[in-house]
Protein backbone atom coordinates (compact mmCIF):
# COMPACT_ATOMS: atom_id res chain seq x y z
CA UNK A 1 0.00 0.00 0.00
CA UNK A 2 1.42 3.37 -0.99
CA UNK A 3 -1.60 5.21 0.54
CA UNK A 4 -2.13 6.29 4.03
CA UNK A 5 -5.95 5.49 3.22
CA UNK A 6 -6.15 1.96 1.91
CA UNK A 7 -9.74 2.14 1.99
CA UNK A 8 -10.54 -0.47 -0.09
CA UNK A 9 -8.70 -3.23 2.09
CA UNK A 10 -10.60 -1.90 5.32
CA UNK A 11 -13.71 -1.59 3.02
CA UNK A 12 -13.08 -5.19 2.19
CA UNK A 13 -12.12 -6.22 5.72
CA UNK A 14 -15.69 -4.74 7.04
CA UNK A 15 -17.56 -6.53 4.65
CA UNK A 16 -16.62 -10.09 5.54
CA UNK A 17 -19.22 -11.57 7.83
CA UNK A 18 -16.74 -12.85 10.62
CA UNK A 19 -19.55 -13.83 12.71
CA UNK A 20 -20.00 -16.31 9.90
CA UNK A 21 -16.41 -16.54 9.43
CA UNK A 22 -15.63 -17.54 12.98
CA UNK A 23 -16.79 -21.19 12.09
CA UNK A 24 -13.93 -21.65 10.10
CA UNK A 25 -11.64 -19.56 11.31
CA UNK A 26 -9.53 -21.80 13.39
CA UNK A 27 -8.91 -24.20 10.82
CA UNK A 28 -5.98 -22.17 8.87
CA UNK A 29 -3.06 -23.71 11.05
CA UNK A 30 -1.61 -19.73 11.92
CA UNK A 31 -4.65 -19.49 13.45
CA UNK A 32 -6.27 -22.21 15.50
CA UNK A 33 -2.54 -23.26 16.29
CA UNK A 34 -4.19 -26.83 16.69
CA UNK A 35 -0.73 -28.37 15.09
CA UNK A 36 1.75 -28.62 18.32
CA UNK A 37 4.52 -27.18 15.98
CA UNK A 38 2.70 -24.58 14.78
CA UNK A 39 1.93 -24.15 18.24
CA UNK A 40 5.25 -23.83 20.00
CA UNK A 41 6.48 -21.78 16.69
CA UNK A 42 4.12 -18.58 17.67
CA UNK A 43 4.70 -19.44 21.45
CA UNK A 44 8.53 -19.21 20.94
CA UNK A 45 7.87 -16.11 18.69
CA UNK A 46 5.37 -14.21 21.46
CA UNK A 47 8.47 -15.40 24.39
CA UNK A 48 11.01 -12.62 21.77
CA UNK A 49 8.65 -10.14 21.50
CA UNK A 50 6.81 -9.84 25.08
CA UNK A 51 8.33 -9.14 28.24
CA UNK A 52 9.50 -11.49 30.28
CA UNK A 53 7.81 -10.21 33.41
CA UNK A 54 3.94 -10.52 33.79
CA UNK A 55 2.44 -7.52 31.79
CA UNK A 56 -0.78 -5.79 30.56
CA UNK A 57 -1.25 -7.03 26.71
CA UNK A 58 -3.69 -5.39 24.71
CA UNK A 59 -4.32 -8.27 21.72
CA UNK A 60 -5.90 -5.93 18.90
CA UNK A 61 -8.00 -8.07 16.22
CA UNK A 62 -8.09 -11.07 18.38
CA UNK A 63 -10.28 -12.90 16.89
CA UNK A 64 -10.85 -16.54 18.31
CA UNK A 65 -8.21 -15.60 21.14
CA UNK A 66 -4.77 -17.77 19.84
CA UNK A 67 -1.97 -15.72 20.48
CA UNK A 68 -4.41 -14.55 23.64
CA UNK A 69 -4.01 -18.10 24.85
CA UNK A 70 -0.54 -18.11 24.05
CA UNK A 71 0.49 -14.71 25.98
CA UNK A 72 -1.98 -15.97 28.45
CA UNK A 73 0.33 -19.26 29.65
CA UNK A 74 3.17 -16.91 29.43
CA UNK A 75 1.78 -15.29 32.34
CA UNK A 76 0.61 -12.13 31.00
CA UNK A 77 -2.60 -10.47 31.37
CA UNK A 78 -4.40 -10.05 28.17
CA UNK A 79 -7.30 -7.85 27.24
CA UNK A 80 -8.56 -8.62 23.66
CA UNK A 81 -10.94 -6.83 21.31
CA UNK A 82 -12.10 -7.99 18.39
CA UNK A 83 -15.25 -6.58 15.77
CA UNK A 84 -17.14 -9.71 16.11
CA UNK A 85 -19.45 -10.71 18.76
CA UNK A 86 -18.87 -14.52 17.85
CA UNK A 87 -14.95 -14.52 17.45
CA UNK A 88 -15.47 -12.56 20.84
CA UNK A 89 -17.42 -15.37 22.52
CA UNK A 90 -15.06 -18.02 21.30
CA UNK A 91 -12.36 -16.61 22.31
CA UNK A 92 -13.35 -15.50 26.18
CA UNK A 93 -14.17 -20.24 25.74
CA UNK A 94 -10.80 -20.17 24.84
CA UNK A 95 -9.38 -18.68 27.75
CA UNK A 96 -12.16 -19.42 30.49
CA UNK A 97 -10.34 -19.50 33.92
CA UNK A 98 -7.57 -17.42 32.71
CA UNK A 99 -6.78 -14.10 33.38
CA UNK A 100 -8.18 -12.20 30.22
CA UNK A 101 -10.77 -10.06 28.94
CA UNK A 102 -12.71 -10.01 25.77
CA UNK A 103 -14.58 -6.95 24.36
CA UNK A 104 -16.49 -6.26 21.28
CA UNK A 105 -15.05 -2.97 19.22
CA UNK A 106 -12.68 -1.54 16.46
CA UNK A 107 -9.31 -2.75 16.61
CA UNK A 108 -8.37 1.27 15.32
CA UNK A 109 -10.01 2.71 18.27
CA UNK A 110 -10.81 -0.16 21.01
CA UNK A 111 -13.10 0.46 23.76
CA UNK A 112 -10.34 0.69 26.90
CA UNK A 113 -10.95 4.13 28.31
CA UNK A 114 -8.21 5.51 29.98
CA UNK A 115 -6.55 2.06 30.86
CA UNK A 116 -3.18 1.84 29.59
CA UNK A 117 -1.12 -1.43 28.81
CA UNK A 118 2.79 -2.73 28.99
CA UNK A 119 2.33 -4.21 24.83
CA UNK A 120 -0.12 -3.80 21.85
CA UNK A 121 -0.18 -6.64 19.95
CA UNK A 122 -2.00 -6.82 16.39
CA UNK A 123 -1.70 -9.62 13.82
CA UNK A 124 -2.47 -8.86 10.30
CA UNK A 125 -5.05 -6.16 11.08
CA UNK A 126 -3.96 -2.78 10.92
CA UNK A 127 -3.36 -3.17 6.99
CA UNK A 128 -7.44 -3.01 6.47
CA UNK A 129 -7.61 -0.38 8.66
CA UNK A 130 -8.12 3.21 6.85
CA UNK A 131 -5.34 6.16 7.67
CA UNK A 132 -3.03 3.43 9.38
CA UNK A 133 -0.85 6.24 10.79
CA UNK A 134 -3.43 7.76 12.80
CA UNK A 135 -4.25 4.13 14.16
CA UNK A 136 -0.16 4.11 14.86
CA UNK A 137 -0.39 7.13 16.71
CA UNK A 138 -3.90 5.91 18.60
CA UNK A 139 -2.05 2.89 19.43
CA UNK A 140 1.23 4.22 21.39
CA UNK A 141 -1.59 6.56 23.18
CA UNK A 142 -2.46 3.45 24.73
CA UNK A 143 0.82 1.83 25.98
CA UNK A 144 2.65 2.70 29.47
CA UNK A 145 5.76 3.95 29.54
CA UNK A 146 8.31 2.00 28.22
CA UNK A 147 5.65 -0.38 26.51
CA UNK A 148 6.17 -1.81 22.95
CA UNK A 149 4.08 -2.31 19.96
CA UNK A 150 4.27 -5.36 18.75
CA UNK A 151 2.74 -5.69 14.27
CA UNK A 152 2.92 -8.98 12.18
CA UNK A 153 1.79 -7.99 8.93
CA UNK A 154 3.01 -8.69 5.75
CA UNK A 155 1.99 -8.37 2.01
CA UNK A 156 0.29 -11.56 0.73
CA UNK A 157 -0.56 -12.92 -3.06
CA UNK A 158 1.37 -12.22 -6.53
CA UNK A 159 -1.00 -11.28 -8.78
CA UNK A 160 -2.92 -8.64 -6.62
CA UNK A 161 -0.81 -8.13 -3.56
CA UNK A 162 -2.45 -6.85 -0.47
CA UNK A 163 -1.25 -5.99 2.46
CA UNK A 164 1.02 -3.50 4.28
CA UNK A 165 5.54 -4.25 3.30
CA UNK A 166 7.91 -3.55 6.28
CA UNK A 167 9.64 -0.85 4.20
CA UNK A 168 6.31 1.09 4.03
CA UNK A 169 5.26 0.38 8.39
CA UNK A 170 9.11 1.69 9.07
CA UNK A 171 8.15 4.60 7.68
CA UNK A 172 4.86 4.96 9.43
CA UNK A 173 6.33 4.02 12.60
CA UNK A 174 9.93 5.61 12.62
CA UNK A 175 9.03 9.20 13.89
CA UNK A 176 6.49 7.57 16.67
CA UNK A 177 9.15 5.81 17.96
CA UNK A 178 12.63 5.58 19.42
CA UNK A 179 13.28 1.54 19.00
CA UNK A 180 12.61 -0.10 16.38
CA UNK A 181 12.99 -3.81 14.89
CA UNK A 182 12.25 -6.03 12.09
CA UNK A 183 11.84 -9.76 12.54
CA UNK A 184 11.39 -11.44 9.11
CA UNK A 185 8.89 -14.24 8.91
CA UNK A 186 8.71 -15.52 5.39
CA UNK A 187 11.39 -18.32 5.85
CA UNK A 188 9.99 -19.90 8.97
CA UNK A 189 7.71 -22.01 7.77
CA UNK A 190 6.67 -23.64 11.55
CA UNK A 191 4.41 -20.44 11.88
CA UNK A 192 2.44 -21.21 8.54
CA UNK A 193 2.47 -24.60 8.33
CA UNK A 194 3.75 -24.56 5.30
CA UNK A 195 6.29 -22.72 2.95
CA UNK A 196 5.27 -19.38 1.93
CA UNK A 197 7.24 -17.26 -0.26
CA UNK A 198 5.78 -13.90 0.41
CA UNK A 199 6.10 -10.75 2.80
CA UNK A 200 5.72 -11.77 6.27
CA UNK A 201 7.30 -9.97 9.01
CA UNK A 202 7.01 -8.59 12.70
CA UNK A 203 7.75 -5.04 13.32
CA UNK A 204 8.65 -4.64 17.86
CA UNK A 205 8.67 -1.15 18.11
CA UNK A 206 8.99 0.84 21.50
CA UNK A 207 8.42 4.64 21.99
Amino acid sequence: MTSDHPAEAGDERRRVDWDAESATFDDEPDHGLRDPVVREAWAARLRGWLPRAPSDVLDLGCGTGSLSLLAAEQRHRVTGVDLSPRMVELARAKLAGRDAAFLVGDAAAPPVGEQRFDVVLVRHVLWTLPGPARVLRHWRGLLRPGGRLVLVEGVWGTVSPVGLSADRLTGLLAPLVRELRVDRLSDDSPLWGREVDDERYALVAVP
